[in-house]
């Protein structure tokens, strides 16, 4: 009986963590103006909202195939969701001429040859 009462409340935290996730996903994708910004609160709130609803969904059923369908389906969608936001992100990116300019962070090797370059400009007079 303690046990059934564990596995509730372990339930109900899980669903309403999940639901809140969500429901600050929506909020986020009306609040911001910018595209990109709307995408990355989605896909955020998305990504954890799912989890934390299918974990809930999983110590309801146990530890049964329903719960390993589940798992899998949490494992699929993790895979796919940062893929399709990435591709949709860079075709915002590619095709919004109001986005601006996109900065490239450059490490090493490239990071020093640019730096070199800028200073023989510099030295020229360019």
């Amino acid at each position: 009986m303690v046990w059934e009462w564990i596995r509730f409340i372990a339930v109900a935290v899980l669903l309403l963590v999940g639901m809140f996730f969500e429901v600050l996903a929506v909020f986020g994708v009306q609040k911001f103006k910018k595209a990109l910004n709307r995408m990355h609160a989605a896909a955020m709130g998305d990504t954890l909202g799912v989890l934390f609803i299918f974990l809930g969904l999983m110590v309801m059923r146990g530890f049964t195939m329903d719960s390993l369908k589940l798992f899998l389906v949490i494992c699929f969608f993790w895979a796919a969701s940062p893929v399709s936001g990435h591709m949709i992100s860079r075709l915002e990116a590619m095709t919004n001429p109001n986005l601006g300019e996109i900065g490239v962070i450059r490490t090493g090797k490239d990071a020093e040859n640019e730096e070199d370059s800028g200073k023989e400009n510099e030295d020229e007079g360019i």
